[in-house]
């Protein structure tokens, strides 16, 4: 692999912006009063995985999906900085909804296809939110799925694993074909051509499903030639956008964690007056800041130019995936024998960590392909 430079950006991307500052306030606030964590609880397991009304005024009160798809399309035209402040409030409150995988992914996987070639209604509802799309395409299922055309009409056969809400996605992005031409596909799930098998996962938040279709409608969203591109984006993509759900969390933890220490005490003293207390949350508060900027600057580099932030994406992988699992151990650990709990906010932030990682590759995955990257 030919190394690559690390891009470029103005310093100032790290400063706080008093706009994305307001588009977190409004969040939070909104977040605070529809999703705290027993609300996460009962969304997490109720018959769709999340909660349907809260996904519903995400998109209709904060328009999460548009928000960084451009006006040409429909959009509200900001970046993935501006999607990266909504991105990091989910994680903070370890949302089930959808995001990731269909405000972020979902929709950048169906603006990849050429206009015109998914049906405009379709990409228009997936960008609204009144269709959740949700990406299987972590690894190649050429072998798994069939591709046929009738009258100028696709459809596809086969199975799909391990689908991120795939008991209840309406549409999913593919890779499929014959081996050495795949080309990636939006297949309809909606009606008969599909039998969905929910997976037994370790994050109860983020439900998987493994899917078979029949028949099943599909629009070609890029041919064997642009196929790698597409998914080398989307793979950049999806890591720089869980950092920032990441970062999210470890803000979360730091802050659970910070009011149990002043509230706890023992031998007649708060937790927080103990200083190998003080030394574990700096050490945290240390996690954070690094985690922080690392996102925040893929982030940047992604709005600039998406082809030069693979380098920083990934870095920013390896950061924050081992920083989010080593501060939710932590988070368990000193919460005592009640963060051991599953019903505990520290359980659930614990198993995010390690579903996240187990889905979207560890920290060492990351750190190899910034070995790759920089030719070493």
């Amino acid at each position: 692999m030919t190394a690559q430079p690390w891009p470029v950006a103005d310093a100032s991307v790290l400063a706080p912006v008093p706009e994305h500052e307001d588009l977190r306030k409004v969040l939070r606030d909104l977040l605070a009063a529809h999703a705290d964590h027993e609300a996460v609880r009962r969304a997490a397991d109720g018959p769709d995985g999340y909660s349907t009304e809260l996904w519903t005024l995400l998109n209709d009160e904060m328009n999460v999906g548009s928000l960084a798809v451009p006006e040409a399309r429909g959009g509200l035209g900001f970046g993935l900085g501006e999607l990266a402040v909504v991105l990091e409030e989910a994680g903070r409150a370890l949302l089930p909804e959808p995001l990731l995988t269909s405000a972020v992914l979902g929709v950048a996987a169906v603006l990849a296809a050429p206009v015109g070639d998914v049906p405009d209604r379709i990409v228009r509802d997936v960008i609204g939110g009144r269709l959740v799309a949700t990406v299987a395409i972590r690894h190649r299922v050429a072998g798994d799925l069939s591709v046929s055309e009738s009258d100028g009409w696709l459809s596809v056969t086969g199975t799909i694993d391990r689908v991120l809400l795939g008991a209840t996605a309406d549409v999913v992005v593919v890779r499929g074909g014959v081996v050495g031409g795949e080309s990636i596909y939006l297949v309809d799930l909606r009606g008969e051509v599909a039998e969905r098998t929910p997976l037994e996962v370790l994050d109860l938040t983020r439900r998987q499903a493994r899917v078979q279709v029949s028949g099943a409608p599909a629009y070609l969203v890029a041919g064997p030639e642009q196929a790698d591109a597409v998914c080398a984006r989307l793979a950049t993509l999806a890591r720089v956008a869980l950092a920032a759900e990441q970062v999210g969390m470890i803000e979360a933890m730091l802050d659970l964690l910070r009011t149990y220490a002043g509230q706890r005490h023992q031998f007649g003293r708060p937790l927080a007056s103990f200083q190998v207390i003080k030394h574990r949350l700096a050490d945290i508060l240390v996690d954070l800041e690094r985690a922080r900027s690392a996102a925040r600057y893929a982030a940047a580099a992604f709005d600039q130019d998406p082809a030069t932030a693979v380098l920083p994406s990934a870095v920013a992988g390896a950061i924050c995936t081992d920083a989010v699992i080593r501060v939710a151990h932590e988070c368990v650990q000193l919460h005592g024998g009640i963060g051991f709990t599953w019903e505990h906010p520290a359980h659930y932030y614990l198993r995010r960590a390690l579903g996240d990682e187990a889905v979207f590759g560890s920290a060492a995955a990351h750190r190899a392909l910034v070995a790759d990257l920089l030719g070493l």
